[in-house]
């Protein structure tokens, strides 16, 4: 296989541990305590698209680095155990902890995070080498970090599909227009399109970043998935299950079934549906254990 041809897509985060917390009958208050009962200790953020796309057999690079600490270490085993390509990772010989602490509700979760000193690791040479078709971002960069990327992305015409995570930023910041103007698929979940826009309601949120990205995605949980392209509207529902236990992760897990479903030239319905399926799937085990194969995605398509 020729070098450029190793990977469809790269997949470019840094990786955390989450410790999450089931079961919770309310979210605690200042002085007060709240037993769980459930505990679970996973990798998480960019580790659940890394197995989303193993899982889907998507050819995926994920450009990452690690310490030498627990967590680091503890992410690593498990990338190995799941068969996640180790071709882009980066072993730095200091401590690079990323932790989570998720509180998990059957219709949304909260988060405490801390992690140490941010350091990306270099994208431009790899996408020039690699020429992927897709790169996928899972948040909205800042100014600073995603010209260069972009710039990088567009020499080695490679698309941009980029999801937003939790911002306290709007349209009117010029560097987060654009940032979006600048991407080929953009996909914030409803709380963030909404937060961006300042719109009251998806179909209006929706319709205001369509004016920046070509195609517009806007995850809504337990409603579904909208998306824009031109004129064109699509609404697709949720995957019905028969019990939520864990929501981390279940937007990444949509992306990666979008982005399954691009890769395999799928019309713009069939990729929402293969998002949602992901996207539900992942949410009935905690931390991301329910995570589909290509053969569980194609039964529930079917």
């Amino acid at each position: 296989m020729a070098l450029s041809q190793r990977y469809q897509l790269i997949h470019y985060g840094l990786y955390f541990c989450d410790v999450i917390f089931t079961g919770l009958p309310r979210m605690p208050g200042l002085g007060q305590e709240t037993y769980g009962t459930g505990l679970e200790i996973r990798p998480g953020a960019n580790f659940n698209p890394a197995v989303a796309f193993q899982r889907l057999g998507v050819r995926a690079g994920w450009v990452c680095d690690f310490g030498d600490d627990f967590f680091s270490r503890y992410v690593l085993e498990r990338c190995q155990e799941e068969g996640i390509d180790p071709g882009l990772f980066e072993h730095l010989p200091f401590p690079l902890q990323r932790v989570t602490v998720a509180m998990s509700f059957p219709q949304d979760r909260s988060f405490i995070s801390y992690m140490d000193p941010v350091r990306l690791p270099p994208l431009r040479p790899i996408l020039l080498r690699e020429r992927p078709e897709w790169l996928y971002l899972p948040n909205l960069f800042p100014e600073e970090v995603h010209k260069d990327i972009f710039c990088a992305a567009r020499e080695a015409g490679t698309k941009i599909y980029m999801d937003c995570q939790f911002t306290e930023n709007s349209l009117l910041d010029e560097g987060v227009r654009a940032a979006i103007e600048a991407v080929d698929v953009f996909a914030p979940n409803l709380l963030e399109a909404q937060q961006l826009t300042g719109a009251a309601s998806p179909e209006e949120a929706l319709a205001a970043l369509s004016c920046l990205a070509p195609l517009v995605v806007v995850k809504c949980g337990a409603h579904g998935a909208l998306a824009q392209q031109g004129q064109q509207v699509i609404h697709a529902p949720a995957l019905a299950v028969e019990k939520v236990v864990d929501t981390t992760g279940a937007g990444d897990c949509f992306n990666a079934g979008f982005l399954y479903g691009l890769l395999r030239r799928e019309p713009l319905e069939r990729c929402l549906r293969l998002g949602n399926i992901c996207g539900g799937l992942s949410v009935t085990a905690p931390g991301g254990q329910a995570i589909p194969t290509a053969a569980e995605v194609e039964k529930y398509l079917d």
